[in-house]
């Protein structure tokens, strides 16, 4: 089906693949799973031809139809409805020359061009696209809103379903399930399950992929490995591996120490100098097995705030929406130090809405909203990874919040993130969805709050 041969693929000085070998077939699901930056999403890119490679090969079937989740959407005034249909361009082309052989009265086109309409499933499509809509969470009357009336987050359902609804032989979906409430993460997983073509799927959330996934792609050290089964079947195999080489590894510097200890010893004796020599040859010949390295370069925590006032705030009665519609009503509700409050419902709910309200960045409508003086609110949504600035480095956003803080202080804190040496002092405009998100997060974390409000804090970061 698909074929990489050695390839390598360099992003500035930084190589995320490197001489790699890899054959997908047909109608495998296919999990991609590896750390933030490793090259997951610049692999679909060169799949889809959209970007080059530095060497190697990879090769697909001829007219193979890929599909893919698109990552920007354009502010456009064609209606939900039509725009996820517009993804099945076949049959758009089929009605664009309809509409010309209707214009010419060629009955002969016609009457060919519904017969190929009807292969096409063309008297269904508007079904079709309106039930893609819905286990996507639209409702109904939202199927003839504009495009450009829609949020980022809604905008992203309707690549998706774009993606769905496209005719297609391999499916490229890159975090699919950020911006989905649980209904449509559900919905998502049946549709993929039933999907009859090859799926690479790039995700971050282990029981989706568990629940999807016939194989596993890992990225790991400029490498690509493939596994057969589920995400949790990829853990136990990966486990048992890292252990054997562990073992391999511990066992052969044994052999290495004995072997050069028996060089140093009987070198000097001509009656083993023979002996010494074939060991020389034996230690030239030995193809070292690595030692485990530490998986996970992160380690950081929540210092404990300065101060932990009771309550930290206070909501009665409180009408919560934007201009003059409430989105809640009558919300009582009072955050106390200690607190773990999980936020649920269906989009469009008000969970936002109320986390907005928390921060600051809403008044009520009605109702009291009281903060305490020393209540120290830290905020992470997918605004502040937006706010970022492109042309600076972690080092230069760290140090604008802490200005005291030595250069070595700024270092080690973002060390624990998984930013150091050159990483520290790159400029952020190259960094992957999820390194910005950990930036974001490391920001937060450096102000030591006392009340951590949480928009989705996990969309794009990795596993680790």
């Amino acid at each position: 089906m698909i074929t990489l041969q050695n390839v390598t693929i360099q992003r500035g000085t930084k190589y995320l693949l490197e001489d790699c070998s890899l054959t997908v077939h047909a109608k495998q699901k296919i999990g991609v799973v590896g750390a933030n930056g490793c090259g997951k999403s610049t692999l679909f890119a060169a799949i889809r031809n959209e970007l080059g490679i530095d060497k190697g090969t990879i090769t697909l079937p001829a007219h193979l139809r890929i599909a893919h989740l698109a990552q920007e959407t354009p502010a456009l005034e064609r209606t939900a409805l039509d725009y996820v249909i517009d993804a099945d361009k076949p049959l758009r082309d089929i009605e664009k020359k309809l509409v010309q052989a209707q214009e010419e009265n060629d009955g002969n086109l016609i009457a060919k061009l519904y017969a190929e309409f009807e292969a096409l499933d063309g008297y269904t499509v508007q079904a079709r696209a309106a039930q893609l809509l819905d286990g996507l969470g639209f409702f109904a009357n939202q199927f003839e809103q504009s495009v450009k009336s829609f949020s980022g987050g809604w905008r992203m359902r309707l690549n998706l379903a774009q993606a769905l609804m496209c005719p297609s032989d391999l499916l490229l979906l890159d975090e699919p399930t950020n911006h989905l409430d649980l209904d449509a993460v559900i919905w998502l997983e049946e549709w993929l399950r039933k999907y009859p073509g090859t799926l690479l799927l790039i995700s971050h959330d282990r029981e989706f992929l568990d629940n999807i996934a016939t194989h596993i792609a890992h990225f790991e050290r400029n490498k690509m490995k493939l596994y057969t089964g589920n995400y949790s079947a990829f853990e136990e195999q990966r486990a048992a591996n890292l252990a054997l080489q562990q073992a391999t590894h511990l066992k052969q510097q044994q052999k290495q120490e004995h072997l050069i200890s028996f060089v140093n010893r009987f070198r000097a004796k001509a009656s083993k100098a023979k002996q010494a020599q074939s060991r020389l040859k034996a230690l030239a010949k030995m193809e070292m097995v690595a030692a485990v390295q530490a998986e996970s370069p992160f380690e950081f925590e929540f210092k404990p705030s300065s101060k932990n006032p009771h309550p930290l705030l206070n909501l009665e009665k409180a009408d919560i929406g934007y201009d003059t519609h409430a989105i809640l009503k009558q919300v009582n509700l009072q955050i106390t130090p200690g607190m773990r409050i999980g936020l649920l419902g269906p989009n469009g709910a008000g969970k936002t809405t109320l986390i907005r309200l928390l921060a600051g960045e809403l008044k009520p409508l009605s109702g009291d909203y009281e903060i305490n003086g020393e209540t120290n609110i830290g905020y992470f949504a997918q605004h502040q990874v937006d706010a970022l600035r492109p042309d600076e480095s972690p080092m230069q956003h760290l140090s604008k919040i802490a200005p005291q803080a030595s250069e070595q202080q700024l270092r080690n804190f973002l060390g624990g993130f998984a930013f150091s040496g050159d990483m520290a002092l790159a400029k952020i405009d190259k960094f992957s969805g999820g390194e910005k998100a950990r930036l974001a997060l490391a920001l937060l974390v450096w102000q030591r709050p006392n009340l951590l409000l949480l928009d989705e804090p996990t969309n794009h970061l990795d596993l680790e």
